[in-house]
């Protein structure tokens, strides 16, 4: 409320606007994620209508009244006064006249009608109109009246914070600055007018990272990626018509291309989807992108999965793009025309770097000529959007990346979801992931690689392999037992056992060392986008060139003569031969060379080029020309000893200002002398030549800063062709980080380097003593592990019952990671793993709904369902938990039947079936050897036969899966956990008898109606009445008995003792 007040009162007290406030043009609209405005104080025009006709007289007041209003009028006459929305001219019968910065203000708000600017004024960034009112609600600032428009200002030093804090809230935010100095307006023809302003920045979710002035600022967010995704789509209704509806799923045709601006990631697409939209919903999940740039026009389904997920749990910024004008080829030409601008700048001299850039930009133009129509029209409308940021060259820097890829596996957003592999369903942040788990990187962009390896887990056993082998020997090299299991497994000769033990301590020590500089793969980016500043380029450089020289002690391909220097993975070798290549480390130290360290961590940009002859020569005729008018200046002091006959005569300098002539109060001096200060004894003096020489000085200076600054985009331009090369390296960088990473993984107690069968042999799935690598490490020791055997020639579904509560859920689960990390090449939690690569891990689990979809928790259920029945092969993994719990029993059960009968008899996938419908289990006479039934065993108070103990036993989990199916589910227990009302309970026990006896009664013949309408009270009062007491009394006395006996292993006599103390309570309860 501090800050409300305060706004109200220095609203009070500004002054009122010269020219009475009017009608204006409607505001344009806000953008589409404006966050909730809570820090000025307005009023819709009704109320101000309402509260104005309530505060003010209706009749003129007598003189001797009240002449003046009262203070609270007055305050509420100001606090109500409509403010401009727009900066426009308010329309009435005057002109209004206009500043010379305000009509730039019109000018640029004309030329940039969606963008919230911040226009420089002398030491601030100004806002006007709505965007000072806009800026306020954000940024928590006062916002005033000045002249015709509302005005609010923050302080230059801080433009990089708020720039921010507008763009998460949503909003394209455009930075004007001064294009030209004071010196340099002094000697132009503008002399007289206004600095001459225009817009140098444009910054939004996805370009902010890239942008000038603001990289390199991730405050702990530097691991997420910020996607620009583009969205096209066409109808296929017409053209496949036998092929649609919800049998056939398919309706639109979707184009994507998604791009990383900050890291030069491109990705691309072109798939058909259902009226669900379920392969659209995978790719954003996937990319989580920060901007979404639909391509008009979209259906509605397709629209309202995209806007739901710019919703507030994302706060995606939505922008949107006609494809009309790329029609009848326009959206080919588009894109090629950006590729003939970018071969057309690269001069005509080549040598042989540019000439294989050429040829590497060649092939991408291959590639994009091969590229599907709706992926085509979309990088034409994501060329045509970053023209205005200038960032559309970034498309061009490398091969396009297609986004299903065959030697990858596309994980659904169920799956990601349901598995929690990127972040947890409770508050959707990493603690608690699988994710989180694996991430032992030490770089913020190995970090980012190990999410995307992580959600697309390899289907090439030979990529898969080559991957474990590095982990191995990583491993092995840190000393770790487990790494040396399974080393046997590489295919070089016995002789080579024993890995360079610097391996491990090299890679630590590079991979430390960059995780403490800037990070390098978006700072290379910014350097190719010419954004970057000479510090920032000075210390990435450094950080590349220095851990490719450590990198070069390894002697990768070297030292032919001392085997035990080389490497046995062929991807280590890969890798660190890319990391460490020559080519790079003498760009990079070429490249420093021409920049001094000094000046350009200090921002000296005169002194921050070394120039020669052949590189820079403006820089150098621009410092002759400068250090001509130093000279010039300095030869003036000998002029004025002579003229005033003091041979030691010098300048001096006070508070800033320089060349200053200090003569005693008695001296007589030029009646043109410029007197600048004076003490009680001094006077000090400008002469009209040291005016003149200090004006060209500054003059000289203010063009050999601009002769710098072009020579420092010159600089960072030829880096373009270096860009690809020094991109690759930093991938190879990213890639041992995150084998790095898996070897820590590798070395916690009980993981196991997984064992893949080839790929002719039957799909299979081996685990013993699996155990869930998230709550492992939570609970530590005190995890249950369980065996899972699947086998296509033999039992490949298992159908899994038991308690509520009892870890079918975890069962399942940890089954599919287990799966999933061995393809991702880490070591998995488990005493061995026997696995086939699959293609697929499909899940059905959980319970939710999505209402701003239209779609019920069931018809949620039965979509993913029907998504992995037209998906799954015979070589993938499904998980189906607890499917057909949305609706009626029956119905619910036969759909579950009917499903779980489909995939065994038409798709023969790998199938972990979670029920509490025990008649599903029938299915294991219908597919004998195929189909077996497991329960999560547990133990029980009463014998489990007693049919009428209405769950008021207690039980004990186990966690432990065993044969058999588990006839009850104990949900009253589960009841009683949640703190349901005993009274509630108590009657849900009497009415589950009622109708267990009723399904008995017809069987035996009794009339179900007599069952139905025997009193529940009396049945409940004696519920009431049984001698719980004295049951429980023995209860623990039995238990304690148990638990006695393993304590007491040792002691066999006392042992047996204890089993029979237990075995005649059990009896004499068994009696009751």
């Amino acid at each position: 409320m501090g800050k409300q007040k305060q706004q109200v009162l220095s609203r009070f007290f500004a002054p009122k606007p010269k020219t009475p406030s009017s009608t204006t043009d409607p505001p344009p609209p806000p953008p589409s994620s404006s966050p909730k405005i809570t820090t000025t104080v307005n009023f819709s025009p009704s109320k101000r209508r309402l509260i104005s006709q309530l505060t003010a007289s209706p009749n003129k007041q007598p003189k001797l009244s009240s002449p003046i209003p009262s203070l609270h009028q007055r305050f509420l006459q100001k606090l109500l006064e409509p403010s401009n929305p727009t900066p426009q001219p308010p329309s009435s019968s005057k002109p209004v006249k206009f500043t010379p910065l305000e009509h730039q203000v019109v000018e640029l708000k004309a030329k940039y009608p969606d963008v919230l600017l911040m226009i420089e004024v002398g030491y601030k960034y100004r806002f006007f109109g709505e965007d000072a009112e806009n800026a306020a609600r954000v940024l928590g600032i006062y916002a005033h009246m000045d002249h015709n428009f509302l005005t609010a200002s923050i302080p230059t030093f801080r433009l990089n914070v708020h720039v921010r804090r507008l763009v998460s809230a949503g909003y394209k935010v455009g930075v004007v600055k001064q294009t030209e100095t004071a010196a340099i307006k002094s000697h132009g023809l503008n002399r007289a007018g206004p600095f001459c302003r225009g817009l140098s920045g444009l910054y939004t979710k996805a370009t902010l990272e890239a942008a000038h002035d603001m990289g390199g600022g991730e405050d702990g967010g530097g691991t997420v990626n910020n996607y620009l995704l583009c969205v096209v789509e066409k109808s296929i209704l017409g053209e496949k018509k036998f092929n649609c509806g919800v049998e056939g799923g398919f309706d639109v045709r979707i184009g994507i291309v998604g791009v990383e601006i900050s890291t030069g990631d491109v990705v691309y697409g072109e798939f058909d989807d259902n009226f669900l939209r379920s392969e659209l919903e995978a790719v954003v999940v996937s990319l989580s992108p920060a901007e979404l740039l639909l391509g008009d026009p979209l259906s509605k389904q397709t629209e309202k999965l995209l806007l739901a997920f710019a919703g507030p749990s994302s706060n995606a910024r939505v922008e949107r793009a006609s494809r009309d004008c790329f029609t009848n080829g326009g959206a080919f030409a588009e894109v090629m025309t950006l590729y003939e601008n970018t071969h057309a700048d690269s001069p005509d001299s080549m040598q042989n770097n540019e000439l294989a850039e050429l040829g590497s930009q060649q092939m991408v133009v291959k590639e994009v000529m091969n590229l599907p129509e709706l992926a085509v029209e979309a990088l034409a409308l994501t060329i045509r959007h970053l023209k205005g940021f200038g960032f559309e060259r970034i498309l061009c820097s490398g091969a396009l990346r297609p986004f299903v890829s065959n030697t990858e596996m596309t994980l659904s957003a169920n799956t990601l979801q349901q598995l929690e592999v990127l972040q947890n369903n409770s508050d959707g942040s990493a603690s608690g992931s699988l994710l989180q788990v694996m991430n032992h990187t030490l770089t913020i962009f190995g970090s980012r690689l190990l999410k995307h390896w992580v959600s697309h887990p390899l289907c090439d056993q030979t990529l898969i392999a080559a991957r474990l082998n590095a982990v191995s020997e990583i491993a092995e090299s840190m000393g770790t037992c487990n790494g040396m299991k399974n080393l046997g497994r590489f295919e070089e000769d016995s002789d080579v056992a024993i890995v360079q033990p610097e391996l491990a301590h090299i890679l630590s020590l590079v991979l430390t060392s960059l995780g403490r500089a800037p990070d390098i793969q978006r700072g290379i980016t910014r350097i190719f986008h010419r954004t970057a500043t000479p510090s920032e380029f000075i210390a990435i450089i450094q950080a590349i060139l220095s851990a490719g020289k450590r990198l070069q002690q390894l002697n990768i391909g070297e030292g032919d003569n001392n085997n035990n220097n080389k490497l046995r993975s062929d991807l280590l070798k890969k890798l660190i031969s890319t990391a460490s290549s020559t080519s790079v480390i003498g760009n990079a130290a070429k490249m420093l060379s021409s920049l001094n360290e000094d000046s350009a961590y200090q921002g000296d940009w005169t002194n921050m080029i070394i120039a020669t002859e052949e590189q820079f020569p403006e820089v150098i005729t621009a410092r002759k020309a400068f250090q001509m008018a130093v000279e010039h200046l300095d030869s003036l002091i000998d002029l004025y000893r002579k003229r005033l006959g003091m041979r030691k005569l010098e300048y001096m300098s006070v508070s800033g200002v320089t060349h200053l002539i200090e003569l005693s109060t008695d001296v007589k001096v030029p009646l043109n002398w410029v007197k600048v200060n004076s003490t009680k004894k001094t006077i000090r003096y400008h002469p009209p030549e040291v005016v003149t020489a200090l004006d060209e000085l500054s003059l000289a200076k203010e063009k050999l800063t601009v002769a710098c600054r072009a020579a420092w985009d010159s600089f960072l331009r030829d880096f373009s062709k270096h860009y690809a090369e020094f991109q690759a390296s930093v991938q190879a960088l990213a890639s041992l980080d995150c084998l790095h990473s898996l070897a820590i993984l590798s070395r916690n107690k009980g993981y196991v380097r997984p064992v893949f069968v080839d790929d002719h042999e039957p799909v299979q799935m081996q685990i013993c003593s699996g155990r869930h690598p998230v709550l492992e490490s939570i609970l530590q020791n005190n995890f249950v592990p369980n065996d899972t055997s699947m086998h296509a020639d033999r039992e490949y579904c298992q159908i899994v019952t038991g308690p509520n509560m009892g870890g079918k859920s975890c069962y399942v689960r940890q089954a599919s990671l287990i799966a999933l990390m061995a393809q991702v090449g880490s070591f998995v939690p488990a005493s061995s793993a026997k696995l086939h690569v699959l293609d697929g891990i499909y899940t059905r689990m959980g319970a939710s709904d999505s209402i701003q979809q239209g779609r019920s928790t069931f018809l949620e259920e039965l979509s993913e369902t029907s998504h992995i029945l037209h998906r799954c092969t015979g070589r993938s993994l499904v998980i189906l938990d607890e499917l057909g719990r949305g609706t009626s029993t029956h119905d619910g059960m036969a759909i579950a039947y009917a499903t779980l009968h489909y995939l065994l008899k038409q798709k023969k996938s790998l199938v972990l079936f979670v029920t509490h419908y025990p008649k599903i289990a029938s299915l294991e006479t219908e597919f004998p050897g195929s189909v077996a039934a497991y329960h999560m065993s547990h133990l029980t108070s009463h014998d489990d036969v007693s049919k009428n103990s209405n769950d008021h036993e207690d039980i004990t989990y186990l966690y432990k899966l065993v044969p058999g199916v588990s006839e009850r589910s104990f949900g009253f227990k589960v009841a009683q956990l949640a703190q349901l009302p005993s009274h509630c309970i108590s009657r849900a026990i009497v009415m589950a008898s009622k109708l267990e006896a009723l399904v008995n009664s017809r069987i035996h013949g009794r009339s179900g109606k007599e069952l139905l309408d025997e009193p529940v009270i009396h049945q409940e009062q004696e519920l009431h009445h049984c001698p719980h007491q004295e049951f429980g009394r023995a209860y623990k006395e039995f238990y304690s008995n148990l638990k006695a006996t393993i304590l007491d292993d040792d002691d066999h006599a006392k042992s047996f003792q204890l089993l029979e103390n237990a075995r005649s309570i059990a009896k004499t309860l068994v009696s009751r």
